[in-house]
């Protein structure tokens, strides 16, 4: 074509960029422009001529970058089928631009640097080093000519060298070549990337003072940055031999360069990865990986995930090599004088300077390195190495706990691993440096456990750094308490190595505040006039030393012998806390956890025990107004703050009465006596609460260890709740829905929703019951030694297994109450029904609705945090109503779960107990929504399958689960098919009836369920000791980024015994099988991964010896690939269900043609190949191949039915050719299989990772 054609076509180019990056255009005049540029791209043949004439630097820069960007599409695209003049003619006009054909360093743009850069790499990624191996020498020609194209070359450097080894975006055969080749002239590019920063920063340092040469001054400035961040990509990964050559002149340099402004942070950045490499594996780092992963999770609430965390993160998932030991030990030249002072003035330099970002992130980036440096000694000392502790040790201490006293909380957060590991160490930890510090260190923690600098705020002086770090109070709050774990953790560390001083600064710390007067601040609480709030100065600080002295003093009962406890400081603590009086709930609060943290001091004495009784027995019944004891109603609106106090209270007496039931023992009567006296006024306490004390006294009462006198002891404290469950009227009530509604209040009209509650007795008298039940159920329980329970009249005989047979006290009491609980709960799934929600009063008409504390924790929504305390536990009378179906509904499936462990065969052999509960529980489950259905699951039906003996299996357990599953499936398959119909549906069809905050919740509840169910069923038919659980278990909200990518679940897994009772059963079987199979293409990635490598190959093995169906076989595998479809994207599923699919071909494609016919399916399968590994697969006679090779020829079978995400979909997919191997040809032995070689790899695929 004609250079006038060239011109007038690159005039059309340029009129359609300009119409695109227009604002003013209209979207369709844009749309077309786009369109014409696209189609340019894609089919014109003059792209080369016309992208050279765009690019010229007499254009514009947003022209010339699309010029660029028409080469880098012919690199990308078009490389494989263009002639070899015609790539020699691109290459050296490329390489002629970054010569000449760009403005000075400090005019040019940087988008127009990045994609000239991105252009040669490409080229390189093609023909380095093969077809270019002169291209080291034309950069290094280059960079000859001046700054510009000097930094135009480290960013070609960097890039090549993140796409290779960082992102390793090309294929396996080209990556080992180029790498290989990098590798080979590594020492020529460090010394050459040495080189230019050097020369580059000395420059800079001669010219920065001199006005007039500002200009040239930056321009080597800028050379000196782009050196340093191309350093800082191969630091992570060259040989340690490079970093550490000629006597760590690298290292060396970074240290000097941490005092030049300009470049400290680059600086920093490569001295950090230099000393961050593979500490974490070394074999005397022994900090627990799950701590260091808390703390990543934590810093990225804050929009401050820091560097030197990714790299750490991406060394692990990599699997990268662990350099030896003795290679790093030239790392410890940073503990030397020269370096030490270097890095510590620089970070004096910049804390002085104020707040300021740059110097804020530097600053970051310096802890990192203290942090990391702290890490290698850990690694290096007491090994094998010869390292010894360095002769810098005390002042790197003292250095890292300048960070550690720093106002920015997040600089706090950053040192507390390293302690732990300091700490921790078998040698440091011994080291009189270390241990003279621990008393600075547990005064640095006394001031960083005071949870100030609140984003919002400006009370201290970590608020200003947290507004850098944090976008809300929430986000702080959450890293806050992250944080505060980590330094109790790290505390007791402390306190291990030197348990006295932590405790003599507790009782320090607890005598000032007992003495200090209430400071309530600027903001009172909306509990009473002069009551703290969370952000009171006096709360704070009884918050801050409450959890110091608690970390403190249980790690010292811990370390220290019987005859070494500090035993009458302890007793005068405790006596200045029992006499503490306070009418501020928060404070209380605090107080009783001091009550607890001291209390072991009282197995020493005795005699205080009732002192402590008695102050925990005022709690109980705390009120903000005295007077309101006598004449508050139970539904009065109580704060969450006087709530918590109460039910602090009764939580210690269980835990004592838990914890050291002989010392509670002696006075049990005062303790009835108290507790009885509390029932006998029935407003005075919460249900909660009057069930927990009596759950303390059943607690007690096991010590007595005599089946006839804890019975009628029972029989006693049970007698008023009997009474009343088993009354005609209540009986009515419990048996019929409507009368239920009517007792309760929810058909009522109420006109004050605050405060009016005619109905809150009858409630009461219910929860009453219900917890009363829950407690005994949960807390009775028979001596733990069988000489004792057979003393006692507990034992009564053995199974045939050789294994005792207990009784329980309370099984006569609880049995008889039994019938009414189950007509509850009849009563209470029947309440769904349309016809019985139509019978709930105007008011309540929601009553049976989550409620929104509910929703917002399946949402993953924070509660604005001075509601978590002053705010009302319910607001309205339809909350409270609320709160009742929901706890009501929980607790009776509590009873039914707990039934099973408490009164083993006395529960299991109740006559017809599966058809009760199958026409009790299991009742109206169409209409039970999914936030009712879950915890019936969890709480009732998986204790109580898990608990039963194998003996009631096929009375009990099969009836039970096969119409349950069953059931499952279909609600499940129906719920994810709306799931995936809906965003077919018309927006303005859905916009009213289901808004989009509404649908959120429906499918997190799908998740939710389907998560619970795969549990449920997986828990039942599979041993754990047979599977490997690759992921932790998810909380509420949990989404799956985060998933195990080595997930091959191991040959052992097996059923357990019911499993195998379970399949036997020819309806459950089916069920099983189908539920399994099919939540694989169901969208919960979790899930999908659970059920992958825990249960779908232990329930197919188990059916495999019998006669499978054709059909059912081609479905099972069908399913696997649907699965692949759907969560191919995700490595971690990804893996575990190719291994699924090849486990499932190579054990029945013997038996079953139609496996191949479904594979022969699937898009894009090589049907030769598909040919060739059938061949292999049916002839019993040839040679195995080695499973993964197998395995990954399989996998490239089955790629085009493996998803992709979203991003890649409708990416245009790039091809890059291999070129002749650099690696020696080796003749092929005769066992090698031919199949293997398809790829043109040869010996090369032994080498991949």
């Amino acid at each position: 074509m004609s250079a006038e054609q060239v011109s007038s076509l690159c005039e059309q180019l340029v009129k359609a960029v300009t119409v695109i990056m227009d604002p003013a255009s209209t979207q369709r005049y844009r749309l077309e422009a786009l369109k014409f540029c696209e189609e340019f791209k894609e089919k014109c043949p003059i792209c080369v001529p016309c992208g050279l004439k765009l690019a010229e630097k007499t254009q514009t820069a947003i022209v010339r970058h699309f010029g660029l960007q028409i080469l880098e599409h012919v690199v990308k695209f078009r490389w494989n089928n263009m002639p070899r003049l015609e790539k020699v003619y691109l290459k050296n006009n490329v390489m002629g631009l970054i010569s000449s054909g760009t403005q000075s360093i400090l005019e040019e743009e940087s988008h127009i640097k990045d994609v000239l850069s991105r252009i040669v790499v490409e080229m390189i990624k093609r023909e380095w080093p093969q077809h270019w191996p002169d291209m080291l020498k034309e950069l290094d020609t280059l960079s000859k000519q001046g700054e510009t194209q000097t930094e135009l070359v480290m960013f070609i450097l960097l890039r090549l060298a993140e796409d290779v080894v960082t992102f390793q975006t090309l294929p396996t055969q080209r990556r080992r070549d180029i790498q290989q080749t990098l590798t080979q002239n590594m020492e020529k590019i460090f010394s050459f990337l040495l080189t230019t920063l050097q020369q580059n920063v000395n420059k800079y340092r001669r010219m920065k003072t001199d006005l007039a040469q500002e200009p040239k001054a930056q321009a080597n400035c800028r050379v000196g940055i782009a050196a340093l961040n191309t350093l800082a990509g191969y630091i992570d990964w060259v040989a340690l031999s490079h970093i550490t050559a000629d006597n760590c002149k690298l290292l060396e340099m970074l240290c000097l360069l941490l005092n030049e402004p300009e470049l400290q942070i680059g600086a920093a950045e490569c001295l950090l990865i230099a000393v961050s490499r593979k500490f974490w594996r070394s074999p005397s780092w022994r900090f627990p990986l799950t701590f260091f992963l808390s703390t990543f999770y934590d810093c990225e609430v804050g929009n401050i995930v820091t560097s030197c965390v990714i790299w750490q993160l991406r060394e692990i998932t990599a699997g990268s090599k662990q350099g030896k030991l003795e290679d790093r030990k030239p790392l410890m030249v940073l503990f030397g004088d020269v370096a030490m002072h270097y890095i510590l003035s620089a970070a004096q330099t910049a804390d002085g300077e104020g707040l300021v970002e740059k110097h804020y992130v530097f600053l970051k980036r310096l802890c990192q390195v203290l942090c990391a440096l702290g890490s290698q000694l850990c690694a290096l000392l007491g090994s094998d190495s010869d390292v010894e502790t360095p002769a810098n040790f005390g002042k790197y201490l003292d250095s890292f706990l300048a960070f550690t006293t720093h106002p920015s909380q997040f600089l706090r957060s950053s040192t507390q691993i390293t302690w732990g590991a300091l700490f921790r160490h078998e040698v440091l930890s011994r080291d009189p440096l270390l241990l003279a510090m621990i008393p600075k260190y547990l005064r640095a923690s006394m001031t960083n456990l005071v949870k100030v600098g609140f984003p919002s705020k400006t009370d201290s002086p970590s608020c200003e750094y947290s507004r850098f770090d944090f976008d809300s109070d929430e986000d702080f709050n959450a890293f806050f308490n992250s944080f505060r774990a980590q330094q109790g953790e790290v505390m007791r560390m402390a306190c291990r190595l030197d348990p006295q001083t932590g405790f003599q600064m507790a009782g320090e710390w607890l005598k000032y505040q007992l003495t200090s007067p209430v400071d309530t601040g600027p903001m009172n609480s909306k509990t009473g006039e002069g009551l703290c709030s969370i952000f009171s100065p006096s709360f704070v600080q009884w918050d801050a030393m409450t959890f110091f002295s608690e970390s403190v003093i249980s790690q010292m009962f811990r370390t220290l012998d019987k005859d070494e406890i500090p035993v009458n400081d302890g007793i005068d603590l405790l006596q200045l806390v029992l006499n503490f009086e306070t009418k501020d709930p928060l404070i209380l609060s605090c107080v009783l956890t001091n009550v607890s943290a001291l209390f072991p001091f009282v197995t020493y004495r005795p005699e205080y025990l009732p002192q402590v009784l008695s102050k925990l027995f005022a709690s109980v019944t705390f009120e903000v107004i005295e007077e309101s004891k006598f004449v508050v109603s139970v539904q009065a609106p109580r704060t969450r703050a006087v709530k918590n106090v109460r039910r602090h209270a009764c939580s210690s007496i269980i835990k004592m009465c838990r914890d050291y039931p002989q010392l509670v023992l002696p006075n049990f009567e005062m303790l009835y006596n108290h507790v009885k006296q509390l029932l006998s006024n029935e407003l005075l306490l919460t249900q909660m609460e009057k069930c927990a004390l009596m759950e303390a006294l059943v607690l007690i009462s096991n010590q007595f260890k005599d089946y006839e006198r804890q019975k009628v002891f029972l029989e006693e404290l049970m007698a008023p709740v009997a009474g009343l469950w088993l009354s005609p009227e209540m009986q009515r009530v419990l048996s019929d829905p409507e009368a239920f509604i009517s007792y309760v209040g929810a058909d009522n009209k109420i006109a004050d929703p605050v405060l009016e509650d005619p109905s809150g007795l009858n409630r009461s008298r219910i929860s009453f019951c219900v917890y009363t039940i829950l407690g005994v159920v949960k807390r009775a329980r028979w001596p733990a030694a069988t000489e004792e329970a057979k003393a006692g009249g507990f034992l009564v005989g053995y199974m045939p297994s050789g294994s005792p047979i207990y009784r329980n006290p309370c099984t006569e009491q609880v049995l008889k109450l039994l019938d009414n609980l189950l007509a509850l709960i009849r009563t209470h799934n029947n309440l769904y029904m349309p016809e019985m929600v139509a019978r709930l009063g105007e008011t309540f008409a929601k009553a049976l609705d989550m409620l929104e504390v509910e929703k917002n924790a399946i949402l993953g929504l924070p509660q604005p945090l001075l509601e978590l305390y002053d705010s009302p536990v319910y607001k309205t009378v339809l909350e409270r109503m609320q709160g009742f179906f929901c706890t009501l509904y929980d607790n009776c499936f509590h009873i039914l779960g707990n039934a099973g462990p408490s009164m083993q065969q006395d529960f299991y052999t109740v006559e017809g107990l599966a058809t009760q509960l199958l026409s009790s529980a299991f009742i109206n489950l169409n209409n039970i929504p999914d936030y009712r259905l879950r915890p019936m699951l969890r709480v009732f039906v998986k204790p109580l399958v898990l608990s039963c003996p194998s003996e009631y299996y096929e009375t009990l357990v099969c009836p039970m689960l096969g119409p349950l599953v069953t059931y499952l499936h279909a609600r499940l398959s129906q719920k994810w098919q709306v799931i995936n119909q809906r965003s077919m549906l018309c927006e303005d069809e859905a916009a009213d009836d289901n808004p989009e905050s509404q649908e959120m919740l429906e499918e997190q509840l799908v998740r939710l369920l389907t998560r619970e169910v795969m549990d449920l069923i997986t828990v039942c038919c599979v041993s754990k000791k047979g599977v490997e659980h690759n992921t932790t278990a998810a909380v509420d909200g949990d989404d799956d980024e985060a998933m195990a990518t080595d997930v091959t679940p191991p040959a052992s897994a097996e059923l357990t015994e019911l499993g195998k009772c379970l399949m036997k059963q020819e309806d459950v079987c089916t069920a099983l099988l189908i539920t399994a199979y099919t939540s694989l293409s169901w969208k919960d990635t979790l899930s999908c991964q659970r059920t992958t490598t825990q249960l779908c190959w232990p329930l197919l093995k188990q059916v495999l010896p019998g006669n499978l169906l054709p059909d059912a076989v081609s479905w099972f595998f069908t399913s696997v690939l649907k699965g692949l479809q759907t969560h191919g994207q995700h490595d971690g599923c990804m893996a575990a269900l190719v291994h699924l699919a090849f486990q499932i071909y190579e054990a029945l494609r013997p038996r079953y043609t139609e496996l191949k016919a479904v594979m022969e399916q699937i898009p894009d399968i090589q049907r030769d190949s598909l040919e060739q590994f059938d061949s292999k697969l049916l002839n019993p006679t040839l040679q195995k191949v080695a499973d993964k090779r197998r395995k990954d020829h399989f996998k490239r079978l089955i790629s085009g039915c493996i998803g992709k995400p979203l991003g890649e979909q409708f990416r245009k997919e790039v091809h890059i050719r291999n070129l002749p191997s650099l690696f020696k040809k080796v003749k092929p032995s005769l066992e090698t299989d031919v199949l293997e070689n398809e790829d043109g790899e040869g010996l090369t695929a032994l080498f991949e990772p």
